[in-house]
């Protein structure tokens, strides 16, 4: 018996999906973007990188999302190769800032040049993550392993929007801390929670980067939807994107 196929977008119909993109999202997307989503896309076509990387539909809807909430402070956990947190710094506005959280420094590097040529790079601040203070949401050590640090008062609600594109494991702890850090009435939205439809689909599936995380998704998405301080939506775009406004 061969184990279920699952694929990166939610959105099953190819020539649908391509009409989407030729449509609407290629059309209006702006050149440093398409340069970037084209270097990624060449870098980390032979390995499973690329299916990190944000569809441009999916940016395309954050960017008008974030043109109406006029949200002031950003974080985003999570960046991989810049193309989300690309799409975020062109539709804020001059003053407005983005704290940008990833371990990876070289793949953040792989979209600097673009960001610098789009003349955004002033509105991110992308710490040096070996370098954390006590009051920063993520402290990096040995081995590659995340620890959850407390937070400092003058941290807390601070944020008008949050994204969360990271390790899918750690996604229920991440909603516990990033939950302290919007405003009442903000959003925060979480990437990949249909993780390439396996949610909703059995076990089987013979692809172990979809099985190990299927579980964990699965848990945090009956968490979301039950929880009484939120109101939450999963929106089929790109790879599942729940958008979470806290009450």
């Amino acid at each position: 018996m061969t184990s279920p196929s699952v694929n990166k977008n939610i959105l099953q119909s190819p020539a649908f999906l391509k009409y989407i993109l030729e449509t609407s999202s290629y059309p209006n997307e702006h050149e440093q973007l398409k340069q970037l989503r084209e270097t990624t896309e060449q870098k980390y076509q032979e390995n499973m990188g690329y299916l990190l990387s944000i569809p441009a539909e999916e940016a395309q809807f954050i960017s008008i999302l974030h043109k109406i909430l006029n949200a002031k402070k950003t974080l985003e956990i999570g960046v991989f190769s810049d193309y989300f947190l690309l799409a975020t710094a062109l539709a804020l506005p001059l003053d407005d800032k983005i704290t940008a959280i990833d371990m990876d420094r070289e793949a953040y590097e792989i979209g600097l040049p673009f960001i610098q040529n789009a003349e955004v790079e002033h509105k991110i601040y992308f710490p040096v993550v070996m370098h954390y203070q006590p009051s920063m949401i993520l402290l990096i050590v040995k081995n590659g392993k995340i620890k959850w640090s407390k937070f400092q008062d003058r941290q807390t609600e601070s944020f008008g929007y949050v994204l969360v594109d990271t390790n899918k494991e750690e996604y229920i702890k991440y909603y516990e801390l990033v939950s302290k850090l919007v405003k009442k009435g903000r959003l925060i939205a979480y990437d990949n929670t249909s993780w390439h439809g396996s949610v909703a689909i059995s076990e089987d599936v013979k692809e172990d980067i979809i099985r190990k995380n299927r579980k964990p998704l699965i848990e945090f998405n009956n968490l979301i939807a039950n929880d009484s301080r939120l109101e939450s939506a999963i929106i089929s775009i790109g790879d599942g994107l729940t958008l979470c406004r806290r009450l």
